[in-house]
């Protein structure tokens, strides 16, 4: 169903605050012998927010609480997955220790915040577990030393729908955020993942690495070279999010493969290719068609086509095969993002069932 023109949407909590509500409330069942009915835990960017427990229980020296994650109007994985947080009693001057429980991953390659080893468990929701019990403390006399264990129900299904796989954290998912709150339809945690994967490649010495658009994209490089996993960075529709953060941390050598549409418009010099953010222009495919060297009246023809579908479709039935051109210029536009980058490039224009329509190689 759509949502009414105007509607505000409404946001949620990442799986980081949902944690820390969890903690904060076992901790203070542990000094106090009773769960609070409400938890209110501080936000890292100023303000609060207030949680519900799902579940709760109490024994000697250990308690747990679970939070259902609510992510708001927001299409995550993670909503209402039950996030929970068990806390130990630990020697005073142990300090606060990190644990990964059922459904949280384990870092296991360089080039992520969390050292190879360590729950996957960001670093500022670490942080924000560290004020919680530190709140906790202050108010009810606790020293703060504790070991919190996160688990989260079915989290190691949920993570093969996610990137962490590929950057080489196992066993679940990852406890995020930033803010502590999700931005409905925010595309800040695709392109962060993104980043963290062109991290992991370059920390673990990839000399190639590959952005597609899809499954049909990734698919036809998959066939063409034995890559390893994490090569694969998932870039989506987020061509600039790949390209700008390669251009300061560059990897050797990029294969980009997408679609006719979609490389129109990065083509185009679109830097964001869903179909609500840019759109394709048929004046370029007008270009591309003279390129090609095709008759006026197919040129023309071209200004009243509703999809770059259609001109691909018939330009074809002219004998005329647009997609190595396009390739050219989609390098060219690539190249010019990545400016002086030392970054060898190839592009691959792919069809819907996975196959090579054109390409322009790396020494093109």
């Amino acid at each position: 169903m759509n949502e009414p023109e105007g509607k505000e949407l409404r946001r949620g909590w990442t799986t980081g605050a949902c944690a820390t509500a969890a903690a904060k409330a076992a901790y203070q069942a542990l000094l106090t012998g009773s769960f609070p009915e409400i938890i209110e835990i501080t936000l890292p960017r100023n303000g609060t927010a207030d949680f519900v427990l799902t579940h709760h229980g109490l024994s000697q020296g250990e308690a747990f609480a679970t939070v259902t994650k609510d992510a708001g109007d927001d299409p995550d994985v993670t909503h209402g997955a039950e996030i929970t947080s068990t806390v130990r009693l630990m020697p005073k001057g142990a300090g606060i220790s990190f644990k990964a429980g059922q459904g949280v991953g384990t870092v296991t390659r360089p080039g992520l915040p969390i050292l190879p080893g360590e729950p996957a468990i960001n670093p500022v929701p670490r942080q924000m577990l560290q004020t919680a019990i530190s709140e906790i403390g202050d108010t009810f006399g606790g020293s703060g030393d504790v070991e919190i264990e996160v688990s989260i129900k079915g989290g190691e299904q949920l993570a093969q729908k996610t990137m962490n796989p590929r950057l080489g954290i196992v066993g679940g998912l990852s406890v995020l955020g930033t803010t502590g709150i999700v931005r409905p339809f925010s595309c800040a945690a695709w392109i962060a993942s993104i980043h963290r994967g062109i991290d992991v490649a370059r920390a673990t010495s990839l000399d190639h690495v590959v952005g597609a658009t899809g499954a049909m994209s990734e698919k036809a490089v998959q066939t063409r070279y034995q890559l390893e996993d994490g090569a694969y960075l998932d870039m989506g529709d987020f061509a600039g999010g790949l390209l700008k953060y390669l251009r300061s941390h560059p990897v050797p050598k990029l294969t980009m493969a997408g679609g006719f549409a979609k490389f129109t418009k990065l083509a185009q010099g679109a830097l964001d290719l869903h179909s609500a953010r840019s759109s394709v222009d048929f004046e370029f495919l007008q270009s591309l068609l003279a390129e090609a060297g095709a008759a006026s009246g197919l040129i023309e023809r071209t200004a009243e086509a509703n999809t770059a579908k259609e001109v691909l479709d018939f330009s074809a039935d002219r004998g005329i095969d647009l997609s190595p051109y396009l390739a050219r210029r989609a390098k060219q536009a690539i190249k010019t993002i990545l400016r002086d980058a030392p970054i060898a490039v190839e592009v691959f224009i792919v069809d819907r069932q996975g196959n090579i329509l054109g390409e322009c190689g790396f020494d093109d």
